[in-house]
């Protein structure tokens, strides 16, 4: 059988790609400058002679400046470079879910590499306003003040700030430990923490059993620089990979002051000018470009989420630094956390007064909105009660009531590290609250109902629960079963 002629020319004819060659120049730190490449622009991907990656990130009259990713030591002046005029993309998949990567998606856990469905594009333009709706569904965090007086919505960005040493992380991490079941994919970001505090995060998702449904970013402090640039941009390409495919994704990123750091230094390297506090007049870009790709998609566009819990680092509890006022400014809501709280024994150590979600309460469902309505605002009067009465030796009846109901609450919110806490744990422990049978309780007896109430009402009533658990509404016959619940434990405590 003979091939026709155009099909043989065609089977013979060789493939041709057309590039463009450069030549390094001069290199510093992580910057090379190249001189050729006169059509590529920022954000494009360029290749080193010896296989490695690196991205335009500026020009000057006669060059082109090259953010390189690793491998800094084996490129010299007079290496080429070379570019297809290709925008610097990801490789993002299914296969990633349980993985430790790198910024550039390559595996850094021993194990096999990953097969990408596909690449995106590591910056690029957010949904407009009519890919999106509005948010309606609450991301159930574990944690009882967010979950109660500062609802978090799935979509929604959410600011952690507060000192060192306070608690931030920890509350990112129960979040992603309480997603377990619930369909959805976390990503855990590292942005320049020290690769012990990784291995620390790490562990905990190994003994929670979280990587199925879990993907960590690792951009620590001793990785190349253009890698912890790139390292919050990586996890929310990956993020939005799932978005796009209908899911619901919970993104932390630890932490952006690290992030905004190795910026500054990055634009030391390629001579910008310097502005307030020393950082460059971008720096709200680099951030407000991130954190405007969350959100929830609309139905026509898959109908899925990405919610972003940025961390943001103060000095002695100083919310009115550049970059903590940037984050503030592009958040629907931001979670402070006191370090005088933190010495105090608060735990989770959450500032009511000054944490807020502006779009959260859209999302809470109904129990919880009515069992919370008020719980903020009488935690603030009691705070102002005991300010002002501290330095009294003795207080009116109504005083001391008043004083032990703050008392009871501050008990009852608190919870240990690692340990989220159920909606419905939460909605039983609010409507005790609501009823005021814990306020004569002990604070031993108090954190002995806070353990055992929901394992009791899972025993003992279990058409309760799974009425509450179906509508998450409380109806008459709800509330009449959890009182007899209640006067049920404490009989039984009695015993």
């Amino acid at each position: 059988m003979s091939i026709p002629e155009n099909q043989a020319q065609s089977t013979m004819r060789p493939q041709i790609e057309i590039r463009e060659v450069g030549v390094v120049r001069e290199i510093h730190e992580s910057i090379a400058k190249v001189e050729g490449l006169p059509s590529v622009s920022n954000g494009q991907i360029v290749y080193f002679g010896y296989e490695g990656k690196g991205m335009v990130m500026g020009f000057t009259e006669k060059e082109v400046l090259v953010l390189m990713f690793g491998g800094k030591d084996r490129v010299k002046a007079g290496d080429e470079v070379w570019s297809r005029g290709e925008p610097f993309t990801l490789p993002v998949g299914e296969g990633f879910m349980g993985r430790i990567i790198n910024p550039l998606c390559e595996p850094c856990d021993g194990k096999p590499p990953i097969e990408a469905a596909t690449y995106l594009p590591a910056f690029r333009v957010a949904p407009g306003v009519m890919e999106r709706k509005p948010v309606h569904k609450a991301l159930d965090t574990g944690i009882k003040i967010l979950d109660a007086i500062i609802p978090v919505a799935m979509g929604q960005r959410q600011l952690l700030i507060g000192d060192r040493m306070t608690g931030k992380t920890t509350i990112a991490i129960d979040t992603i430990l309480n997603q377990k079941g619930k369909d959805v994919i976390c990503i855990y970001c590292c942005i320049g923490r020290s690769y012990s505090n990784l291995l620390k995060v790490i562990q905990v998702f190994k003994e929670k059993n979280v990587f199925p449904y879990t993907i960590v970013v690792a951009g620590v402090a001793s990785s190349p620089v253009g890698e912890q640039y790139l390292a919050p941009y990586t996890a929310c390409a990956l993020g939005e990979y799932f978005m796009q495919n209908g899911k619901n994704v919970f993104v932390a990123f630890d932490d952006l002051t690290k992030h905004a750091w190795v910026y500054r230094q990055l634009s030391l390297l390629l001579q910008r000018p310097p502005g307030r506090e020393a950082y460059p007049g971008d720096i709200f870009y680099i951030h407000s470009q991130l954190v405007e790709r969350a959100g929830q998609l609309s139905d026509e566009n898959g109908g899925g989420s990405m919610t972003f819990f940025p961390i943001c680092d103060t000095l002695q509890g100083d919310v009115t630094g550049y970059i903590q006022t940037n984050l503030i400014s592009m958040t629907d809501g931001q979670t402070v956390i006191s370090a005088e709280l933190f010495n105090q024994g608060v735990k989770p150590a959450i500032d009511f007064g000054l944490s807020v979600s502006r779009i959260g309460n859209k999302a809470q469902c109904p129990a919880m909105k009515e069992l919370a309505g008020k719980l903020r605002l009488e935690y603030l009067q009691y705070k102002e009660l005991v300010r002002m009465t501290q330095l009294r030796t003795t207080l009116s009846e109504e005083a001391a009531a008043r004083i032990r109901r703050g008392e009871v609450i501050t008990e009852l919110l608190m919870q240990g590290k690692h340990e989220p806490a159920s909606v419905e744990e939460q909605v039983l422990h609010l409507y005790a609250l609501k009823l005021g049978i814990l306020d004569p309780l002990s604070n031993q007896a108090l954190r002995k109902f806070r353990r055992e109430i929901l394992g009791y009402a899972d025993r003992e009533f279990q058409f309760m629960m799974s009425e509450l658990r179906q509508n998450w509404k409380l109806t008459d016959t709800v509330k009449k079963q959890m009182e007899e619940c209640f006067r049920g434990y404490f009989a039984a405590q009695k015993k």
